[in-house]
């Protein structure tokens, strides 16, 4: 997991290069973003950020974050039933356990991906641009519960 701190300021500078405004609600869902370890939802973050600025629509964080995704700032995870999760923590491609029951994710350390990426492209002659690799299954505390 990348520092978080750090995380907020190249978000931030970011914003203030392509002179956007830095509102409250803005602010707060960078915050989030920063430090998630668990890959929010839009929603997830909706509810996180309302508790400070009940006021605070929906758009305006379908918003926030469709602006940081387009500045490269965070991976959006797409999954079949809508339920797009997000990682502002580490925006570039990287490798993603996916539990099928309750839906966490976790980032795993694999340093062999380079080694994958190299091979496909070797084997494949592709100029590969970027990669997803999400594997599914169950975590371990769902595990325990069964």
């Amino acid at each position: 997991m990348n520092d978080p701190e750090v995380r907020l300021k190249e978000m931030l500078q970011k914003l203030r290069e392509r002179r956007f405004r830095i509102t409250p609600q803005r602010l707060a869902v960078l915050k989030i973003l920063a430090r998630s370890e668990n890959h929010p939802s839009v929603d997830m973050i909706y509810e996180e950020v309302r508790r400070d600025f009940p006021t605070t629509s929906l758009a305006t964080i379908y918003k926030t974050v469709t602006l940081l995704k387009e500045l490269g700032q965070v991976l959006e995870l797409g999954f079949p039933e809508g339920s797009n999760r997000f990682d502002g923590n580490e925006p570039s491609p990287h490798p993603h356990m996916i539990c099928i029951s309750c839906k966490k994710i976790v980032d795993p350390p694999l340093d062999s991906l380079s080694d994958l990426t190299s091979e496909a492209a070797q084997k494949t002659g592709f100029n590969i641009v970027t990669h997803r690799l999400d594997f599914f299954g169950i975590c371990p505390e769902c595990q325990g519960k069964n």
